[in-house]
């Protein structure tokens, strides 16, 4: 669907970000750029396109006074917020490069980040957040200056308060002709989430970014009228490119929510248009949707007839079905005002389109949205991408696949039936790796992406990765992405990672949803309180029974044979996700190597193989 809207940046290749923003001012100057919820006056205070800009000039010429060189590094570890806008744009209008980081990330890992592209500066929120990298000062020879927006303290080193470093630095020419950068030059290098291993910078060029910025708007219509909700962190590409940079080049206004925990409560405070997310916000909404009706027959009755009827009403205005029966369409008022509106209204009763992207979304969670008029469009991208290949829109949604390639990207399947895509959008390179560019990039410019996909009808459906393939050791293969969203598909497990690579049978790792635990052990004659009871046999053969359950639509092969059940969640602090929320597998297999041992010990003995499931599962008794 085209985008029509005349107050729409008009973007081409060789267009920098600064000069986009710089046309967005111009364009639209006194219309609404962003919302922010003030906490003194517990209301949301709205920026305009000319205020935001007089922001970015106090910052502009800070860095100005630096005297830093074109091409400078610059980190910026800072939650969505006017701050980490007005770091970015004045930033990348001196030609400096920003570096996004995650605010959630541990200090060892921004460490490396920082000391492996050699970052001049750092733009910090609080000056507690650079004490906690302060140990790692030494490693980071080329770090000269240090910003924090906290309250001023005394100066500690080459750390600085923001309100003095923004209000002290002298005047200095006006900002230098946008149009003298480099399309080509680097804008950004944006760290991978570093699931195998340590993060590698992607090098996005300006061109890289605005070619896939004029592919999305291509696309999906965006209306200055729009509103965004950003929640998604501004160092995960997505929220940058199509939260950030999108909304621009649109002149849409964009609503930075609080939290997470305040997620429902902004949406509905907001009522956004466009909210941008990753499949786990909507898996846990579903989620809740169930636990609503859980206990009423009659409830769940009411909304399995809605999701179908809702269902079949989609699939004809998607052409691919016929109409429904006249008595159906009778129903549905009644069953969406009863299920329907309700479930949009916890989303702000406006959504136009519900953006899911950075992870797989299961079909089986897409469909109850999509029946009750919820608009998800599940997307396909990478970092290395700039980051967005395809997606589904709302006239072409189909949630088995990720949509169509953007206009102007080039997809195919290569050896193995993995996923290569060609465009403008493709990175320049990983900093300073050649020999990673030279393994993920042709000579011709194909991205190799890691990932299992056909192509069906022109849609793009994602199989699996390439490394993430288990082969056991009896030779079969199986996507444990798959089966693990599948299994955090029931609500008792928040978080879950399957093993069995060259082993017998495969296991499935599991952290126990902390809320509903205690009342589940309780129903097992188990000690909510003893830790350990987590670890029992009753515990791990009931949790086996649920994977069963979930898993029961896989071959045999795929089921878990057994699980190892935790109440201590991954997280960034203990090492075991990352900042964008993905499984470090081999951290977490290394964590639970004694359990995982124990598990596949009675098959490794002679004569001790298991003998069922069952006692398969009470092998898996270690703490997690």
């Amino acid at each position: 669907m085209p985008v029509t809207d005349d107050r729409l940046v008009s973007l081409h290749p060789e267009m920098t970000l600064p000069e986009v923003w710089n046309a967005r001012i111009l364009a639209t100057p006194d219309r609404e750029a962003y919302r922010v919820f003030e906490p003194a006056s517990r209301a949301w205070v709205s920026y305009t396109w000319s205020g935001v800009s007089r922001l970015v000039e106090r910052w502009r010429r800070a860095f100005f006074a630096e005297n830093f060189a074109p091409g400078a590094r610059i980190g910026v570890l800072l939650p969505n917020g006017i701050d980490h806008v007005c770091a970015d744009q004045a930033a990348l209008a001196l030609g400096l490069v920003t570096v996004p980081l995650h605010v959630i990330d541990n200090p060892g890992n921004l460490a490396y980040i920082l000391a492996d592209c050699a970052a001049s500066a750092l733009i910090v929120d609080s000056l507690e957040r650079w004490r906690a990298l302060a140990d790692h000062r030494a490693e980071l020879p080329d770090l000269r200056c240090v910003v924090y927006l906290s309250e001023p303290t005394a100066d500690e080193g080459i750390a600085k308060a923001a309100g003095p470093w923004l209000t002290g630095a002298p005047d200095v020419p006006a900002a230098p002709d946008s149009a003298a950068l480099d399309a080509a030059a680097v804008a950004s290098i944006v760290y991978t989430s570093g699931t195998t291993g340590r993060p590698k910078g992607v090098m996005l060029s300006h061109r890289n970014i605005v070619t896939n910025l004029a592919a999305i708007e291509r696309a999906i219509c965006v209306h200055a009228d729009d509103v965004f909700l950003s929640f998604l962190p501004l160092s995960h590409t997505l929220e940058r490119t199509a939260g950030y940079y999108l909304p621009v080049a649109a002149g849409a206004a964009v609503a930075f929510a609080r939290s997470v925990a305040h997620l429902m409560e902004d949406l509905r405070a907001v009522r956004p248009t466009v909210l941008i997310s990753v499949p786990r916000i909507y898996e846990r909404a579903y989620a809740a949707l169930r636990e609503a009706v859980e206990a009423h027959s009659v409830k769940r009755w009411i909304l399995a007839r809605a999701i179908d009827l809702g269902w079949r009403r989609f699939e004809y205005a998607q052409h691919r079905a016929p109409r429904p029966f006249v008595v159906a369409r009778l129903a549905w008022p009644l069953l969406d005002r009863v299920v329907g509106a309700p479930l949009r209204d916890r989303f702000g009763g406006r959504l136009r389109a519900a953006v899911a992207g950075g992870a797989p979304l299961p079909a089986l969670v897409a469909r109850p949205f999509l029946a009750l008029g919820v608009p998800v469009l599940q997307g396909y991208g990478m970092t290395e991408s700039a980051p967005v290949v395809s997606c589904n829109t709302p006239v072409d949604n189909d949630p088995a696949t990720v949509g169509r390639p953007l206009p102007g990207v080039e997809v195919r399947i290569g050896e193995g039936g993995e996923l290569l895509v060609h465009g403008g959008n493709v990175m320049m390179g990983y900093w300073q790796r050649p020999s990673d560019t030279a393994a993920a990039l042709s000579s011709d410019g194909w991205l190799h992406t890691g990932d299992l996909a056909v192509l069906e009808d022109g849609r793009i459906r994602i199989s699996g990765r390439i490394k993430d393939i288990i082969v056991t050791s009896t030779g079969e293969k199986v996507s444990p992405a798959d089966l693990e969203a599948a299994i955090l598909d029931d609500p008792m497990f928040d978080q879950a990672m399957v093993i069995g690579e060259q082993r017998p049978f495969l296991a499935a790792l599991l952290v126990l949803n902390p809320g509903r635990w205690p009342e589940a052990a309780t129903r097992l004659g188990l000690d909510p309180g003893d830790a350990s009871s987590a670890q029992s046999r009753v515990a791990t053969l009931w949790a086996l029974e649920r994977v069963r359950q979930t898993a029961k639509s896989f071959p045999i092969y795929a089921v878990p044979r057994a699980v190892v059940l935790a109440t201590d969640v991954w997280t960034t602090a203990n090492g075991l996700i990352t900042p964008t929320l993905k499984p470090k597998r081999p951290a977490i297999a290394a964590h639970y190597a004694a359990q995982i041992d124990r598990i596949y010990a009675a098959h490794s003995l002679p004569g001790c193989a298991p003998r069922d499931d069952n006692h398969a599962a009470a092998q898996g008794r270690g703490r997690g």
